[in-house]
């Protein structure tokens, strides 16, 4: 498997992120994805990024797709693929209604039309193709104004690879259609299938398989010295998964908690969810069994790591997106260093290469 790991450019003051970035680097992971939700954006910490590092590809995870215009994510890919020197990786995702209509005041109905619009454009600001797209979400040229199709002035020999971070049905259908690769996430190995047959679906249309696609999975890893310590790290993990279940969309609209429904945790995703919208946040953790902390986490013994890496391995996972436990630069960079030596021992702490090409040009 490749390896990357997982940044939010707000989670920790921008000194040490860098000083982990470029010791992750220096470890041999593949990627650093930045994160983008309710606090910083992407582009500028992937920017800033660009001249800090030489070799790792640098990935959005993801832009949010509405939060800009179609065009303006194309410019930005391009200009971070310069700056990077070949080295990006666009990741999109819609996010969902409480973001998008909450913060950018952007109608969320329809993502899958809106995700699907917005590759079209993509790629024909990529191809250097005059901009012309009449669409139900965008339509360019603007109807009734003075405006007429343009070109960008920049157009790569090389675009992008383009990935989607999709956890419904019909959006990893999209993923396993269009893009060159997925960004995944609430990841259980045995309730793959829950994913896969709609990647696959997708897939089958455009006439490829998944082998065409790069699956990049991400979860925390974290490592315990005995049951008593791994038992706490559980404990105190179980709140944020509750958040997940509970906090991430609304009462009608939340992926992760049809995530995990579909992997075989539709009981407990149900409680815990009731339990959150009734504002009773203490009993939305407890509900949580330990055995769903472990199936979508990489925590535990190194015994328990390897065996978990192992099957997401089985499970057909590619490149795996690392969240490093740990309260400083140096402990993060120790947790890290523990993962590449599980994931990657034959290549001396290097993953399996080169992230895939672009297929948009």
């Amino acid at each position: 498997m490749r390896t990357s790991v997982q940044l939010t450019a707000d989670a920790a003051p921008w000194p040490e992120l860098v000083d982990f970035v470029a010791g992750a680097e220096a470890l041999g992971v593949d990627a650093v994805w930045v994160a983008e939700a309710w606090g910083s954006d992407a582009a500028s910490p992937l920017g800033y990024l660009a001249a800090c590092t030489e070799r790792v590809t640098l990935g959005a995870s993801v832009f949010q797709v509405g939060a800009r215009s179609a065009v303006m994510t194309a410019q930005t890919a391009l200009t971070l693929n310069e700056l990077s020197q070949g080295r990006f990786v666009l990741g999109l995702g819609v996010s969902g209604p409480q973001v998008m209509e909450g913060l950018h005041g952007v109608g969320f109905a329809d993502p899958v039309g809106r995700m699907a619009e917005t590759l079209d454009v993509i790629a024909q600001a990529f191809a250097g193709e005059r901009i012309a797209y009449e669409g139900r979400h965008l339509r360019l040229p603007l109807p009734g104004g003075e405006g007429k199709s343009l070109r960008l002035s920049t157009r790569p020999e090389t675009a992008p690879p383009v990935y989607l971070a999709s956890m419904l049905p019909r959006m990893l259908e999209l993923t396993g259609e269009r893009a060159d690769g997925w960004l995944g996430t609430s990841f259980v190995p045995e309730g793959a299938d829950a994913y896969f047959r709609h990647l696959r679906a997708g897939a089958a249309r455009a006439g490829r398989t998944l082998d065409d696609i790069d699956v990049c999975q991400g979860a925390e890893v974290a490592f315990a010295r005995d049951e008593a310590e791994l038992g706490d790290m559980v404990d105190a993990r179980r709140p944020g998964l509750a958040f997940s279940l509970g906090g991430m969309g609304s009462g009608r609209s939340n992926f992760f908690n049809s995530a995990y429904s579909r992997q075989g945790f539709a009981e407990v995703a149900a409680e815990s969810q009731r339990l959150w919208l009734a504002g009773d946040r203490a009993a939305a953790a407890a509900v949580i069994p330990d055995e769903m902390v472990l199936a979508t986490t990489l925590i535990g013994t190194a015994e328990m790591v390897r065996d978990r890496v192992d099957g997401w391995a089985a499970a057909g996972v590619d490149t795996v997106r690392l969240y490093p436990a740990g309260d400083t630069v140096t402990e993060r960079l120790d947790t890290l260093g523990r993962a590449l030596d599980l994931i990657a021992p034959e290549a001396g702490r290097a993953g399996g290469g080169a992230l895939p090409s672009s297929r948009w040009l």
